[in-house]
């Protein structure tokens, strides 16, 4: 008997649960409303797409386990994306002091832009993943009852239409109509939280410059300790030999979309490294500017009761404040958990949904007290304010931070468990804890951590005094 499963969005999140369920369906039908670009393109229906993003470590691995032969990094890379190690390829300001740079080894992630991330991503799952195919829809709503799932229901003519499967996946992003799609069904309610720090991302899209190509990824973290709006900005080298920057603001801090007012901004960060690289750089884009940034999470895995064959994934079920560059790791993490599940028994053993709803929380667990736990510290947040237990992990936290600016098994830790290579776990480790409690190592760094060469483009490219 033929087996069919349907994928709500065809965006990354969609594409990565089509490829899971490849290995245990007849066929794969993946509905999008948005008309799909030919290549690396920006789409209406990713917000957030002209911004920087980052692919983790954990989230690429879980990519490339999805199908055999995918090797999502090794096409990214051909295509002109950039592989940079946390331990030496990254300048980063954090709240408690520069990170030192290491020769050691440590996670990589990869950096381009969304739209080649996505048509990569879009590629690699249609080249290797059996019976998968991509169909052009407006889904407007689900078909069966609380008890199951039998469909989806898309718009036809003046009307809708059922389209059967026997398991349906809402992989559509933040816009996701779950809670009345289950509330026309009869089915639970789903508890919903937003913790809505105001950010508002700012980009731009520079050429790099000559002689800066090998120049690391340089960022200034947000300080939520602060008590004032947190400002961040980043240099991301991204393919075509360009650099996006990015910079983003919480309420009462928001960057500007004016060019002049973009590059003071950079200039007002509590280190101006972003401004002086840009200075001297060649703008190729005005500056973009975005305001879908709130952290918004979809309890599905705590519903008392949860209908039969259909799972939520990715944005549907938690989003977060992309300045913590977790969503796309976190979707590949869900989607590796339904993979294995419908290998398991396939997708139509009983409790599968709920099982994969329970599996695919833990990963969102992990990313959301990350984000939730600084986005609450920002004046005007809206959602939530720090509580007692909130106070003490802050307080480690900056201990561990400021112990990682000279200590590389702090800062092991913390590249561990920020490329969600491993779980908030790894933080409490003894040997963890045992450097947390010693203290850096080594000296603050007094200025960014550059070799000779790289300070020699910093000056080469400064313009801010003229």
């Amino acid at each position: 008997m033929s087996r069919r499963a349907v994928v709500i969005g065809a965006g990354l999140a969609g594409l990565l649960a089509a490829a899971a369920l490849s290995t245990a369906v007849d066929e794969v039908i993946v509905l999008e409303r948005d008309d799909l670009p030919d290549g690396p393109a920006h789409r209406r229906g990713v917000p957030q797409g002209r911004h920087a993003h980052l692919l983790m470590a954990g989230g690429l691995a879980a990519m490339d386990g999805l199908v055999p032969g995918l090797d999502l990094r090794a096409r990214l890379l051909a295509a002109g994306a950039r592989e940079i190690s946390l331990a030496s390829g990254m300048l980063a300001l954090s709240p408690e002091g520069w990170l030192r740079r290491w020769r050691r080894e440590g996670p990589h992630m990869v950096t381009c832009s969304r739209a080649l991330l996505d048509w990569a991503v879009r590629r690699a799952v249609l080249d290797r993943a059996t019976g998968v195919t991509v169909r052009h829809a407006d889904v407007r709503g689900l078909a069966g009852d609380a008890r199951r799932v039998t469909g989806v229901r898309i718009a036809a003519g003046t009307g809708t239409a059922d389209l059967d499967a026997d398991l349906v996946v809402d992989a559509s992003g933040r816009g996701s109509r779950l809670p009345h799609w289950l509330r026309d069904l009869g089915g639970p309610e789903v508890r919903e939280r937003t913790v809505d720090a105001g950010l508002v991302n700012a980009t731009r899209v520079y050429r790099t410059p000559p002689g800066a190509e090998r120049f690391p990824l340089t960022i200034v973290q947000a300080d939520p300790y602060a008590g004032r709006p947190g400002r961040s900005g980043m240099v991301l080298p991204i393919e075509d030999g360009r650099w996006m920057v990015s910079l983003a603001g919480t309420r009462g801090g928001e960057p500007p979309a004016d060019p002049d007012g973009f590059l003071r901004y950079t200039l007002d960060l509590p280190d101006p490294i972003v401004g002086r690289l840009i200075s001297g750089a060649e703008p190729l884009t005005d500056v973009h500017v975005s305001r879908s940034t709130s952290n918004v999470r979809r309890y599905a895995e705590r519903a008392r009761r949860w209908p039969e064959r259909f799972v939520v994934l990715g944005d549907a079920l938690a989003g977060f404040n992309p300045a913590y560059g977790q969503g796309m790791s976190v979707a590949a993490l869900g989607a590796r958990v339904l993979g294995r599940e419908v290998r398991r028994g396939g997708v139509d053993v009983p409790g599968l949904a709920r099982r994969v709803q329970r599996g695919a929380a833990r990963p969102v667990d992990a990313a959301w007290a990350m984000a939730v736990s600084q986005d609450v510290r920002y004046p005007e947040a809206r959602g939530g304010r720090p509580n007692a237990a909130d106070h003490l992990v802050a307080a480690y936290t900056r201990r561990l931070t400021k112990t990682a600016t000279g200590s590389y098994p702090a800062a092991a830790a913390l590249w561990d468990v920020t490329s969600l290579r491993t779980g908030p776990g790894r933080l409490l480790r003894p040997d963890t804890l045992l450097a947390t409690l010693g203290g850096p190592a080594l000296p603050p760094a007094a200025e960014p951590p550059l070799t000779a060469g790289e300070r020699e483009v910093l000056r080469g490219l400064d313009r801010v005094d003229a």
